[in-house]
């Protein structure tokens, strides 16, 4: 049996080894969840980045860039951090350069990794399976919010480490206790996450659908993977 291990926050990431393993990044509110809307719906691929100017460069690139600070659109890019922006018809096809507050930093620090995947409850199913198929240690990295562990992504790293029970032991004891965590909300997850610190601040920009629509479990049957510095869907 393998092991599968949950960083809460990417500031801890450095007491957890990387290399061998599958990384799956989560940010639920909203980067990694945009993403597997994005990818689920046409999107060629997405490059994310943790530097504002370089992803804003991008679109000199042909890139359509999103981008989001502190919750907010960065000004002059094409998108912000709401996951029906990245479903609109006119982006299939399309590659898409993106730089976030918390998420991208979290895939930035997770290169590492044998693998890089992105995780969000709307693929959670898909995501468990894939891991199964690989035959490899996990490590669950949490986006966080400004290195401060978040309610929400810890709730996923516990909804993983539940359906992987049968192929990936818990390596200490945070996933032990995430697992109960989610157990305990499972049922309706919306009423728990909307009460969380990051949903009451993105309440405050008026994204109350983007907070509904990331909670829903197995929205997308797909796994964005990091291959050359591009999240493309995997297989």
């Amino acid at each position: 049996m393998r092991n599968i291990d949950v960083c809460l926050s990417p500031e801890l990431i450095h007491q957890y080894e990387l290399k061998g393993k599958i990384v799956v990044v989560v940010d639920i509110l909203r980067a990694t969840s945009c993403m597997v809307s994005g990818l689920a719906t046409g999107v060629a691929a997405i490059k994310p980045l943790a530097d504002v100017d370089i992803c804003k460069g991008l679109k000199q690139e042909g890139y359509f860039t999103a981008g989001e600070r502190n919750g907010s659109k960065v000004e002059g890019f094409d998108m912000g951090n709401s996951p029906f922006e990245y479903m609109e018809p006119h982006l299939k096809g399309q590659k898409v350069a993106v730089t976030t507050t918390n998420g991208t930093l979290a895939i930035e620090k997770s290169k590492t990794a044998d693998q890089i995947v992105i995780g969000a409850f709307l693929n959670l199913t898909a995501v468990a399976k894939y891991i199964q198929q690989q035959d490899k240690d996990v490590v669950v990295v949490c986006a966080a919010w400004k290195g401060k562990v978040n309610l929400e992504d810890s709730l996923f790293a516990g909804a993983l480490v539940e359906r992987l029970a049968a192929s990936h032991q818990p390596e200490c004891d945070v996933p032990r206790m995430m697992v109960k965590l989610y157990q305990i909300e499972k049922n309706d997850l919306f009423t728990f996450v909307k009460e969380s610190s990051h949903a009451r601040r993105l309440n405050k920009l008026d994204v109350f659908k983007d907070i509904e629509f990331c909670v829903q479990e197995d929205t997308f049957d797909i796994v964005p993977v990091l291959r050359d510095g591009h999240l493309v869907l995997a297989g």
